[in-house]
């Protein structure tokens, strides 16, 4: 059994450590406040914008054709991969490493795959293993549309000049504190849903200019959005994974420190015991 100094050492060492575990999740908890009512006000435009640019790009009929609706065989795949700048809140980030490098080889096995990375946790690790075409490591540290927006233009120019024929985005989705999905999500190119003819809209439409026109417009700032909600669902997810991962840590600190206790309690009174026999042979021992 150890002695008694080195408990009191591991029972300080565990409770300075559940007071930083119970710390961050405190501040995670307030983060994540903020951080979900963003991405809860932000999901019924986004959707209902990809929603209407899916319709009028499909109804299209070929005219007009935009660079971003253009489908090409699949043979240059482009993954976006959505991480966090910071650790500490479990598999977050492992499973997004996890399902990109699973996408890389079974999904596209034989094809050019290449990565880019948003946030440091990803980057670093699949910089070892994969093609990085390159990092935005500082977008989470103020993420604005206005950042965000630089990002995609980059993506969609490359897949404009045909350095890409798919680029997918993978992020994990937030549902709530305890609970990310995992979810790939195609950016490019823009597919139109498909729909049976009693689905399809009814009624007649005047567009002005044009649907060609407005389609045009809108596609890049449909594009810009899509990529903008997948990093706020990303941040809102990190802030839940960290706060439960900070929680049971803290449970966890708890639990230690009450099993640490409990020893050197029993350790403290078999010490006493040991110099209370001392005591009481020598004193025999005099008497003798």
């Amino acid at each position: 059994m150890a002695n008694l100094k080195e408990i009191r050492n591991r029972i300080a060492s565990v409770s300075s450590t559940m007071q930083i575990t119970s710390a961050m999740k405190m501040v995670s908890a307030a983060k994540l406040k903020k951080a979900q009512d963003a991405i809860t006000a932000m999901r019924p435009y986004a959707s209902k914008l990809t929603e209407l640019i899916q319709n009028l790009s499909g109804s299209l009929d070929g005219q007009g054709q935009n660079p971003y609706t253009t489908v090409r065989p699949e043979e240059k795949i482009l993954i976006v991969a959505i991480t966090s700048n910071r650790g500490l809140c479990g598999a977050f980030n492992a499973n997004i490493i996890k399902e990109t490098l699973r996408l890389g080889k079974e999904n596209f096995s034989g094809k050019q795959v290449e990565v880019l990375g948003i946030g440091k946790k990803g980057g670093d690790i699949l910089s070892k293993t994969q093609a990085l075409r390159s990092r935005h490591d500082g977008l989470f540290d103020d993420l604005t549309f206005e950042a965000t927006a630089v990002v995609a233009s980059e993506i969609m120019d490359a897949f404009e000049q045909s350095a890409y024929d798919k680029v997918l985005l993978v992020y994990n989705r937030f549902k709530n504190a305890a609970t990310q999905l995992v979810t790939v999500e195609q950016f490019l190119p823009i597919v139109a849903e498909e729909q049976s003819p009693g689905e399809q809209l009814s009624g007649d439409y005047i567009y002005e200019p044009s649907q060609a026109a407005i389609v045009n417009e809108l596609l890049p700032k449909s594009l810009k959005m899509q990529l903008f909600k997948a990093l706020r669902d990303s941040l809102a997810s990190e802030h839940g994974a960290r706060m439960t991962a900070m929680h049971k840590a803290t449970d966890n600190a708890t639990d230690l420190r009450d099993q640490l206790k409990l020893t050197y309690n029993k350790a403290r009174q078999a010490a006493i015991t040991n110099e209370i026999l001392e005591i009481v042979g020598g004193a025999e021992a005099l008497n003798s």
